[in-house]
């Protein structure tokens, strides 16, 4: 009788420089040491009960088959009248506005469909962690431009520059993670000038759009959908997760012209074909109502002033929040080590966890920043805070 050896085959790794995140480094590290977990970017808060029932609501009614591979027409139409009503541009909920299963799927999805081997993107650092790996897993050969140290704005010298005849698409982010930062009218107008004789591909990653602060003083999130020239070559992504505090759920959607999201479909019908039925019926209704997205920023930025009036009194160093759910503080004045060993320290010493901003940077850039989450309870942020009055 032979004796068959238990012996599995070597492989060779598609990702050969992707590891343990870390988010989940200083999520398993916060959940040994009993800390404040500031660093990975989700609420601990439930959401709206109306919305849960929605989605109940759906079950119960028996819509709990496939739906169509796009999304179910009346979440297509809800998602159209909502970027119709904001930012003035029309989309037809048949060809043009696909549900997809988170944004991050949109992300890898709209990258596969027009990223073919050699082919170059432009990723703008520090950046979202799947984009990389994502243009990878694609063929394409990434090319980092940084944006400017500190403010966190768009180099558009530098992004103007990376532009060459291989380039395909270029991934923005606005609001920006890791930063807080909030691109503006003018830079939405530059980057479409910059763009306007090329065939280069726009992907806007948009997922904390109804995160932007100080109304009062005319700060608006400003879409991609609202310039004609960018909207007509872009694939703009957003997440229901973000905006109503169910990232678990996993449901995005992407906004583009029918020749793109044609495109875009045959990768997502074989990449998760659909979408959780009765989430997107509970979805569609509740979004009949406005108010939930219309006042979140409101909502956020009150945490953002709680979070900032309480970082106020240590020595940390206040970067801007105009946007998302992050706070971004320079710790140079509060210790000599990098990024990442300080936020291991202040996970152990310090009981609150925090993520370095050199883990979004391809080469770990350490400006001495790091990076906290403020959507969380006030009695969280409150007990983090009396933890960090101790620096």
């Amino acid at each position: 009788m032979t004796t068959i050896l238990e012996r599995t085959p070597t492989l060779q790794t598609k990702l050969p420089a992707v590891g343990t995140t870390i988010f989940t480094v200083m999520s398993t590290l916060a959940a040994e040491t009993g800390a404040v977990n500031l660093g990975q970017g989700f609420p601990d808060f439930d959401c709206d009960p109306k919305l849960v029932n929605a989605v109940t609501d759906a079950m119960k009614q028996g819509l709990n088959q496939y739906p169509p591979m796009t999304g179910v027409p009346v979440l297509r139409e809800a998602v159209a009248a909502k970027i119709a009503k904001l930012h003035g541009r029309n989309y037809s909920p048949n060809t043009e506005i696909t549900i997809t299963a988170g944004a991050t799927q949109a992300i890898i999805t709209a990258i596969l469909a027009v990223v073919h081997p050699g082919d170059e993107v432009i990723v703008l650092e520090p950046c979202y962690d799947s984009y990389v790996p994502n243009i990878e897993l694609a063929g394409g050969s990434v090319v980092r431009v940084p944006l400017t140290p500190g403010s966190f704005r768009p180099d558009f010298d530098r992004i103007s520059a990376a532009i060459t005849p291989k380039t395909r698409a270029i991934l923005i982010n606005s609001p920006h993670n890791p930063s807080g930062a909030v691109w503006l009218e003018a830079d939405l107008l530059k980057l479409q000038d910059i763009l306007a004789p090329t065939d280069v591909l726009l992907i806007s990653d948009e997922v904390y759009e109804h995160m932007v602060f100080d109304a009062a003083k005319g700060q608006i999130h400003q879409s991609a959908a609202r310039f004609p020239g960018l909207a007509a070559r872009a694939f703009i992504v957003s997440s229901f997760g973000k905006t109503y505090h169910v990232t678990g759920w996993k449901v995005g959607y992407v906004a583009a012209p029918a020749a793109l999201s044609a495109e875009f479909r045959k990768v997502h019908q074989f990449n998760v074909f659909t979408v959780n039925t009765p989430v997107q019926y509970g979805l569609a209704a509740y979004m009949a109502d406005e108010r939930p997205y219309l006042e979140l920023p409101a909502f956020y930025q009150r945490k953002r002033d709680l979070f900032r009036a309480g970082l106020a009194d240590t020595r940390f160093k206040l970067l801007p929040s105009e946007g998302t759910y992050f706070q971004c503080v320079d710790i140079s004045e509060v210790s000599d080590l990098n990024e990442a060993e300080f936020c291991k320290w202040l996970t152990t010493e310090i009981g609150v966890a925090a993520i370095p901003l050199s883990a979004f940077y391809g080469d770990g850039f350490d400006q001495r920043v790091v990076r906290f989450c403020f959507a969380k309870k006030d009695e969280t942020l409150n007990m983090a805070l009396q933890r960090l009055a101790k620096l």
